[in-house]
């Protein structure tokens, strides 16, 4: 087991020591060859043979995090704003408008999924070459797109992953040159149709060379390999190189609440701005094919449309296309127009669009510093605090540790220009840690501390963590750090981030460690705020030794980019302020959208509050308590859950139909904000959803029989219409 030195002194030391795995998919197509004879090309089918393991851990630069400045003068000065309340606090009529309209908003829901292979053709939507047959029967690609795509992993793609990682550590073995290995990774993926011949060419040159390169050094069974990437979809193969625990230090926890107080009525808040996921396409290119095979529509490169109905919109579309540059200007024109008061912005993240195989470190860069500075110039003198997406680096989901410092691979270029930018608003004690790992700790006011995680980390899909997974960038025993020089503060603590800690993106390892953090810390950090997953949604933390006891929750903001299938949207919250008896908890939020198909078909968008948390939901207030109150609430009534699950689209008219599968996925990532670990979280709420379907289908099929025996008592042997009685009982089932 591999533990880091800790940042305080030993007692009696006087010195300080998402297009969402697609491209990972291409990567391992590889596995399609049941073909080849050499046995040793798919060791996790022949177990016998065991690679000789030959660890060698990768050189680690010094960092003492304790020789780092810190943020201590507070960052904020407050804005007087006359007369300004929260309305939500109190009865406000125009929510019950909006509720009335969206009631009579028609839906055209869909129960279908796009996924990367189409046929126009019709049928199943999915289509592959005849000589690949064989291979799909054994493999079942169609359910590991759709799998990768979702980011819910079963043992299918478990099952694809180690085939693919087994055949590509044998031609490694073998000696194929890296041109080599990038070529037959283009092949296999233009002659499998999975992608256009452009996509498998730009992920093979962007991706191949970078996996290629970690796979030359690690010495890894496509067992351990994939258990790694996948998590617990992969079976828990214990991995002694990537298991590590972060060091707390031998300071006692105090002593929990019972619950924690509520929040002050009429008391000072501060109005918060939270902003994800934009995926601005500077590409983008009203009327063009937004029904495209390619992971990104809606762009001149992607065709003609083949009817009407597959142009691209004005404002955006529903299927695989990001934002407009005129829808991004019209949001923050109406934020800035509408929220004139806002205090500070929380931005978490993915400003680059999804045309993830042709992206390069220039144009993301020109991404980054062009939305910065449009954020600088909507909204002058407010402070803006950001967080790093996935989608900021060239390639996607590549962040190489300070340890990778080679010109060519290193990171440097992203976060250095990342220093430049972010210090528009925030303070120069930053520097450090942004340009060592872009994360940061900011005083906002005397008390209270904004820290802003590189959750990149933690992402299964930055293939340098399997070199070494341990706390990269020492980011965790820097993030104890913090919060314990907070609590001796008396500070409260907002955490912001891109990927949640709890979905399955995040690596497993990682997740735990930070869950045992933010439990240590309870007191101390009151509320956390992600994106990623474009969803309007939360998670809750509780204590790893009493999931009675919520003591944390975490805020996942709703996506501005519709991809896809989605309604561009943002939040605002209201945070208990400066005070004597403040808590530092989000006392309400609110979700803002804009209905993509009304701004298309009327040619003017209009942003609305969709809903407020404590009305919509009637909560008291938005403690981690009152959150699990919810989720119970949720589980069993399902006209709540139905409400919630309406809001998690954003009231989107394409969202699909929720069976009690969907059910359990939704509220189970609700709980789990340690991820890859449903069984522990979940057993009992899938049991009492599986308890209420079973009820719910045993009711109807009585009920239809109950009825048919009454027809039968009260009508002849045969009825008007000449069906017998036994004809009556399949109508009153079947109907």
């Amino acid at each position: 087991m591999t533990q880091q030195q800790p940042p305080w002194p030993s007692p009696g030391s006087s010195s300080s020591s998402n297009p969402r795995g697609k491209c990972w998919l291409i990567l391992v197509l590889m596995a399609v060859l049941p073909m080849v004879p050499d046995v040793g090309a798919l060791p996790f089918l022949f177990t016998h043979i065991k690679p000789q393991i030959n660890w060698t851990q990768p050189e680690m630069e010094s960092w003492v995090i304790e020789e780092q400045p810190r943020s201590i003068e507070p960052h904020l000065e407050p804005v007087l704003h006359p007369n300004r309340t929260h309305r939500a606090l109190s009865s406000d009529s125009t929510d019950a408008e909006f509720l009335q309209r969206l009631v009579s908003m028609r839906h055209n829901q869909t129960a279908s999924s796009r996924m990367l292979w189409y046929d126009v053709a019709g049928g199943d939507g999915l289509v592959y070459p005849p000589f690949v047959d064989k291979a799909l029967k054994l493999l079942n690609l169609k359910q590991v797109a759709f799998e990768i795509e979702n980011s819910v992993m079963s043992k299918v793609t478990c099952t694809a992953c180690r085939a693919g990682a087994g055949m590509l550590q044998h031609q490694i073995q073998s000696g194929k040159t890296d041109a080599e290995l990038i070529r037959m990774i283009t092949d296999y993926c233009t002659n499998l149709n999975i992608q256009s011949a452009r996509v498998c060419q730009g992920v093979a040159q962007l991706f191949g060379s970078e996996l290629i390169y970690v796979l030359k050094r690690v010495n890894l069974s496509p067992d351990e390999l994939c258990s790694f990437v996948i998590g617990d979809g992969c079976a828990d193969v214990y991995n002694p190189y990537h298991e590590w625990e972060v060091i707390f230090p031998p300071v006692p926890k105090p002593p929990r609440l019972a619950d924690l107080p509520i929040p002050m009525e009429a008391a000072p808040f501060f109005k918060v701005l939270h902003i994800s996921d934009t995926h601005y396409d500077p590409h983008y290119a009203e009327g063009s094919n937004a029904d495209c095979n390619e992971p990104l529509c809606c762009r001149l490169s992607s065709g003609r449309p083949a009817t009407p109905n597959a142009a691209a919109g004005k404002w955006g579309d529903y299927r695989k296309c990001d934002t407009p540059k005129r829808t991004v200007d019209h949001m923050l024109s109406h934020i800035a127009e509408t929220h004139k008061d806002i205090d500070y912005i929380l931005w978490t993240g993915d400003l680059p669009p999804h045309d993830v195989w042709n992206q390069t470190k220039e144009e993301n860069l020109a991404i980054i510093k062009d939305t910065v500075k449009q954020m600088v110039e909507m909204f002058p003198g407010v402070p803006i605090f950001p967080a790093l997406g996935n989608h900021e680096s060239a390639p996607v989901n590549s962040f190489p540790p300070p340890y990778v410092n080679q010109v060519d691979i290193s990171i440097s270029w992203l976060y250095d220009e990342l220093d430049i930018q972010w210090r528009r608003w925030l303070p120069q004690s930053v520097t450090h840690t942004v340009r060592r790992g872009a994360f940061y700790s900011v005083l906002v006011r005397p008390g209270f501390r904004i820290i802003s995680l590189n959750m990149n980390y933690c992402n299964n899909k930055n293939w340098w963590l399997l070199l070494n997974s341990t706390d990269p960038a020492t980011e965790l025993q820097w993030f104890i750090y913090e919060l314990q020089s907070a609590e001796f503060s008396n500070e409260k603590v907002h955490v912001i981030g891109h990927i949640p800690p709890g979905h399955s993106d995040c690596l497993k390892v990682w997740s735990r460690n930070f869950y045992k953090i933010i439990s240590r810390y309870e007191s101390t950090v009151t509320a956390q705020f992600y994106g990623h997953t474009h969803y309007d949604e939360f998670e809750m933390f509780y204590d790893p030794h009493d999931l009675n006891h919520p003591n944390g929750i975490a805020y996942i903001g709703p996506s501005v980019s519709p991809y896809y299938d989605l309604n561009p949207g943002y939040r605002i919250y209201y945070v208990d302020g400066d005070h004597d008896a403040t808590t530092r908890l989000v006392i309400d939020h609110e979700s803002w959208i804009m209905n993509l198909k009304e701004a298309n078909l009327y040619g003017y968008p209009i942003w609305y509050k969709l809903y407020t948390a404590r009305a919509a939901y009637n909560m008291k207030a938005l403690r981690p308590s009152d959150w699990n109150n919810l989720l119970n609430e949720l589980t069993n009534n399902q006209e709540l859950f139905e409400l919630y699950y309406k809001y998690y689209w954003k009231n989107s008219p394409a969202r699909p139909t929720c069976d009690a599968e969907c059910k359990k996925r939704l509220i189970c990532d609700c709980r789990s904000g340690r991820s890859h670990d449903r069984k522990h979280f979940c057993a009992e709420v899938e049991s009492k959803i599986d308890e209420e379907s079973s009820k719910s289908w045993k009711s109807w099929f009585y009920k239809g029989l109950t009825n048919s025996a009454e027809d039968r008592t009260e009508e002849p042997a045969t009825t008007t219409d000449g069906y017998g009685p036994f004809d009556v009982v399949i109508v009153n089932v079947g109907g």
